[in-house]
């Protein structure tokens, strides 16, 4: 896995913080209400999030599902531990997990653990068939460890600038 060479904090103004804040509380607030909050014209708004784009810094814009109104309102964390760490193995897993069902995110953590899934399932049967079915059943895949998520609170997205 090559290393991605991410842009430096410092690289940062306080209008680019700032500008990062507003879209991470809300990816569609509009240019001109961006530009008003930031103190700016709205074209250097414009130019400011585009930039922010271009360098990676903004790597997209999502929108916050409710997994239960999809049918799926049983969410848990996966513990995956990889039976070998050869770059070809861990390249296999990190390219077909995020392909999995019921996959909505993929954590590559430190420790015991090597991987957390974030799944969200129908049911507990669901959830049991996607362990053993899809998770465990992989050549990859040496453990397994589930908690179900009761609660999940988004986390402020930046200390302030």
């Amino acid at each position: 896995m090559p290393n991605d060479s991410r842009p430096a904090a410092a690289a940062l103004d306080a209008v680019d913080r700032h500008l990062v804040s507003l879209l991470s509380a809300n990816s569609r607030t509009p240019n001109a209400t961006l530009a008003a909050a930031v103190g700016v014209a709205p074209s250097t708004c414009l130019a400011r999030v585009r930039a922010l784009r271009e360098r990676g810094v903004l790597r997209g814009f999502h929108a916050e599902v409710d997994q239960a109104a999809l049918g799926r309102p049983l969410q848990a964390m996966v513990a995956v531990r990889l039976a070998a760490h050869s770059r070809d193995q861990v390249a296999r897993f990190r390219a077909l997990a995020p392909t999995l069902p019921g996959v909505i995110g993929v954590f590559h953590v430190s420790g015991a653990t090597d991987y957390l899934l974030h799944v969200a399932v129908a049911d507990a049967g669901a959830l049991r068939d996607f362990v053993m079915d899809e998770l465990i059943s992989l050549p990859e895949v040496a453990h397994a460890e589930t908690s179900l998520i009761f609660e999940h609170l988004r986390g402020a997205s930046l200390p302030d600038a």
